[in-house]
């Protein structure tokens, strides 16, 4: 994977992780560890300083942003002379690839933006749960394209979308497990009129091919109103990737009714060929070919050392 560079012809102003940690340094830290533990998924080193140094400031400008769309809705009302009062969430789009964090990120930005003096409503919802059952992507021979955008209900993510931007009440998405690794048959969670909708996934930012008639053909990311892209070398993820396949093997996949549970029962040096032969075979092909591409698409892109640790800040020209 290539690096960022930074040039006088990018539409982003890069930060070093100490140039970004400046900008929030008079920024109060409200997570304590008990509940950054609670929020950090397996193998995420990331602590309470790296929440302070980088994730404090982007909840502030995250949390500017919204208030700045509220106040253009309020003028924009006045404009049309309209006197409705509901305002629109505001989505905000996470991707990246499999093992960089995104659903600890996800999870850390949901806590503080909810805890800014506005005290905004913030839910979260995953791609996960619009995935395919996998009857479906068996019989289509795709389980071995699971993550890849066919292997979405890319209609069904427009719908909620579609409602969520409309203020409707009371928005079914569907859940995921990833201890079954299936979408959970009439299991659904309610969003009711969020002022923040974190929507995270690996392939959000993920276009297609446009119409020659120039007919409307939406994307996810129409309904986002901001994006984050969290980014590493393949390397690294690769890394995290088998190191995080090894942990599940000792914990999780030892569970009788995981559908992973026949890789606790393999060797660990069978354990680190299967995680590696997954890594290439599915999840870096995705990544070269789906994921890595949307990266100039997002507004605010999260660069990760070795250590899992931000190391730089890309942030797109207004």
């Amino acid at each position: 994977m290539d690096q960022i560079t930074p040039s006088g012809l990018s539409p982003y102003r890069f930060f070093s992780a100490e140039e970004w940690a400046a900008l929030g340094a008079d920024m109060e830290l409200t997570l304590s560890e008990d509940e950054l533990r609670r929020l950090r998924s397996l193998d995420d080193p990331v602590d309470l300083e790296e929440v302070s140094r980088i994730y404090v400031a982007i909840s502030r400008l995250l949390s500017a942003h919204v208030e700045s769309s509220q106040l253009l809705f309020a003028k924009r009302q006045r404009f049309l002379k309209r006197s409705e009062t509901a305002k629109t969430p505001f989505i905000i789009g996470i991707a990246g690839s499999v093992s960089v964090g995104k659903s600890t990120t996800a999870r850390i930005l949901k806590e503080l933006l909810a805890r800014w003096p506005s005290s905004p409503k913030v839910d979260l919802v995953t791609t996960d749960g619009f995935l395919y059952p996998n009857a479906v992507l068996e019989a289509a021979g795709l389980m071995r394209r699971k993550g890849f955008p066919e292997s979405y209900d890319v209609a069904s993510i427009l719908r909620f979308l579609s409602q969520i931007k409309a203020g409707a009440r009371d928005v079914r998405a569907p859940v995921y497990s990833h201890f079954s690794y299936d979408v959970q048959a009439g299991e659904t969670i309610l969003v009711d009129r969020p002022d923040i909708l974190i929507f995270e996934g690996l392939n959000v930012l993920q276009v297609r091919e446009m119409p020659r008639d120039g007919k409307a053909v939406p994307f996810v990311s129409d309904f986002f109103d901001h994006s984050i892209y969290i980014d590493a070398q393949e390397q690294d993820l690769r890394r995290w990737y088998v190191s995080r396949f090894l942990r599940l093997r000792q914990t999780a996949f030892r569970q009788e009714g995981s559908y992973f549970h026949r890789y606790s029962k393999v060797s660990e040096e069978e354990a680190v060929r299967i995680a590696e032969g997954l890594w290439s075979d599915i999840n870096a092909r995705n990544l070269r070919e789906n994921i890595l591409p949307t990266r100039p698409r997002a507004d605010l892109i999260l660069r990760k050392g070795p250590d899992h640790f931000i190391e730089q800040v890309a942030l797109r020209k207004l």
